[in-house]
């Protein structure tokens, strides 16, 4: 079986840079780290291969220097890895994104399985998975809680959606995007690190994807754009309710209706 995880890097800290004309987050410096949905979608796609055999491939579409973070899936165990990078790809939106890695699916030739995290802890749309299914023109299935079977032809997986729980059989080539908590993502390999050392992450750019249409990428490509992007101010106060549990639940209430959090 053939499997692709689709994987990014996300800030490791509220510290971030926005590009003031673009409102867009700045990706090329700072802390960064894998986005923890991700890692159980690579755990996931590892257990199935354990399974079924097969390769994963880790996709990923950002600057160069995402080449750690690929460098991390090659020491859990992935088979081979892969990067998006070209300058015409910064400032895409959810669209853009999820039109650009359909384009680098194409080009790894697709796969049977692609996975990808429930969403990312920067951007929170929980939008690329299924719109990377919608680009390809193959079955999805989002919030995927459990992997119930896995045949020849087909996975069969437990969804939960907020208020139900749904059981989905889907045939392959399909994407599914993996909940937390789901597996324990494995800790990383010495052993692997060593024998992974020289093996090659591969970059694709603009020029060796299929469409070539400028207005499908980036931000250029990006129908939706942020008005304002700023990481909430740091704050030390504190606020303490007396009274019985009713009541401090009460005060809490009301505390947080008058700020317009609730």
């Amino acid at each position: 079986m053939k499997i692709i995880v689709c994987m990014k890097q996300v800030p490791a800290s509220t510290q971030v840079e926005i590009d003031p004309e673009t409102g867009a987050m700045k990706r090329l410096g700072g802390n960064t780290r894998t986005n923890p949905y991700d890692l159980f979608a690579l755990e996931t796609a590892l257990q199935i291969r354990e399974k079924t055999g097969g390769t994963v491939t880790v996709l990923t579409m950002g600057p160069a220097h995402a080449e750690e973070m690929m460098r991390d899936a090659y020491t859990m165990g992935a088979d081979e890895a892969v990067i998006l990078s070209d300058r015409k790809f910064a400032g895409s939106d959810v669209l853009a994104t999820s039109y650009t890695l359909a384009q680098g699916i194409h080009v790894l030739g697709g796969a049977d399985l692609i996975l990808c995290g429930r969403q990312t802890t920067d951007g929170d749309t929980a939008q690329v998975g299924p719109a990377i299914a919608e680009h390809l023109g193959i079955p999805h299935c989002a919030w995927v809680s459990e992997i119930l079977h896995v045949e020849q032809d087909s996975i069969e997986v437990r969804q939960d959606l907020a208020s139900e729980t749904q059981v989905s059989r889907v045939q392959f080539p399909c994407l599914i995007t993996v909940d937390k908590d789901m597996c324990v993502p494995r800790l990383p390999s010495y052993l692997l690190k060593k024998a992974t050392a020289d093996r090659p992450v591969k970059i694709l750019t603009y020029e060796d994807l299929p469409d070539k249409d400028l207005t499908r990428y980036g931000l250029i490509g990006s129908p939706t754009s942020v008005a304002r992007m700023f990481a909430p101010p740091a704050s030390d106060s504190q606020v303490y309710f007396e009274g019985s549990a009713a009541e401090k639940t009460e005060k809490l209430f009301a505390v947080l209706t008058s700020r317009k959090m609730i």
